[in-house]
């Protein structure tokens, strides 16, 4: 196992460090950890930047590590269309440095906001602008209005934290686009219902210092959150294959590399084709069910025996919350319902799927606690400001 880092992340729950709902360690876990008691294993911490197909050897921090079979999960991170030069002023949230580094820009404003005389400085301070309308914004926009409106409000004499201006921007028709429409409706609503403004069908066309361009209007803000697009990483280029626009490896039915069957990507960086001739979504339920599927197909040539023919993913839904007491569900490709259940359903789930039996209790105890007292315990300013 190679990895640049020395931590397994639940990204799912990644906004919530962002938005001081959590700490960096209640989702992360040492890989080392993890797989303390997989005595067949080694844990590597290296950057891995090249794989020699022909000699079957991955090329990490100058050091080549041969391999029998090699599987490439190395996610995406953020795209900007085109427009790379927006990044210093709209992270994306794909680490826990961007999520750290985006906490800190959203108390920061706040605590600046309350020392500065000039109102229009202070109204740009308190102008937060998500750009992208699926789960990741929406749970942003959802958990940074909750935090203005609630966990902030007592703790300010200068500034009214509840006057905060949250915009979502989508460039599409509607919130959670991949969502069925019913439940694109409903969340759209709870937004509404939190203070969240929601700016749909209108492409985001500039991001600078000061703020973006929406449309014709250009509105100040020192805090930009880019959650609209992303890319895959440099894979396709150390294996010299064949990629889609978006960086994605093209595999076969198998997940295997074109070729060379002993090489197998999955997850975010693979663009792999459902029976139907579609591409399969990039999803965390997606990448653990080819991670099982590909794990399956070696063990199956190491015995000698015939692996599954193809991956299929079976689909068990997509849940996503909007603050406290929303949520909506998609289960079974049948079950559309929103609300307390499906918000008490999304948290439960995401706690199962936590590393760690301490990080789900943590993570229990603590959403208990900020639910009761509504305060968010991880409000701290860390590193440098960048505002």
């Amino acid at each position: 196992m190679i990895d640049r880092r020395n931590y397994h992340l639940f990204q799912p729950l990644l906004y919530q460090v962002a938005t001081a709902g959590l700490s960096p360690a209640q989702i992360a876990m040492p890989i080392r950890s993890i797989l303390r008691n997989a005595a067949n294993t080694r844990v590597l911490m290296g950057r891995v930047t090249g794989v020699d197909r022909e000699r079957r050897v991955v090329v990490a921090d100058e050091h080549e590590i041969p391999y029998d079979f090699l599987i490439i999960a190395t996610g995406v991170r953020h795209s900007y269309f085109g427009h790379d030069d927006w990044e210093p002023w709209a992270p994306g949230l794909k680490k826990i440095d961007d999520a750290t580094a985006i906490r800190r820009r959203i108390l920061t404003a706040f605590e600046l906001a309350e020392t500065e005389a000039d109102p229009a400085r202070r109204r740009r301070l308190l102008n937060f602008v998500i750009v992208g309308g699926g789960p990741t914004g929406v749970e942003m926009a959802g958990a940074i209005a909750e935090l203005a409106r609630r966990a902030l409000v007592r703790d300010f004499r200068e500034i009214d934290p509840r006057a905060a201006r949250i915009l979502l921007v989508e460039a599409g028709p509607r919130v959670l686009p991949s969502f069925p429409e019913s439940l694109s409706a409903r969340a759209f609503r709870s937004l509404q219902r939190l203070g969240v403004e929601v700016r749909l069908g209108t492409p985001v066309s500039a991001v600078d210092a000061e703020g973006v361009i929406v449309g014709d209007e250009r509105v100040p803000a020192a805090t930009t959150i880019w959650a609209a697009g992303v890319r895959a990483s440099s894979a396709a280029k150390w294996l010299k294959a064949e990629a889609d626009r978006a960086g994605r490896v093209k595999v076969g039915p198998d997940l295997s590399l074109p070729g060379h069957p002993e090489i197998f990507v999955v997850g975010d960086t693979a663009l792999a084709l459902d029976p139907a001739g579609h591409p399969y979504p990039g999803l965390a339920p997606v990448a653990k069910q080819q991670g099982r599927y590909v794990a399956d197909v070696i063990g199956a040539r190491i015995r000698g025996s015939s692996p599954a023919p193809r991956f299929v993913y079976r689909d068990w839904g997509a849940m996503a919350t909007i603050g406290r007491n929303h949520a909506v569900a998609h289960l079974f490709s049948r079950f559309r319902f929103g609300g307390m259940f499906a918000w008490l359903l999304w948290g439960l789930v995401h706690i199962m799927f936590l590393a760690g039996f301490r990080n789900r209790l943590i993570v229990l105890m603590d959403w208990t606690w900020s639910y009761i007292t509504f305060q968010s315990g991880a409000r701290l300013i860390t590193g440098s400001s960048d505002m």
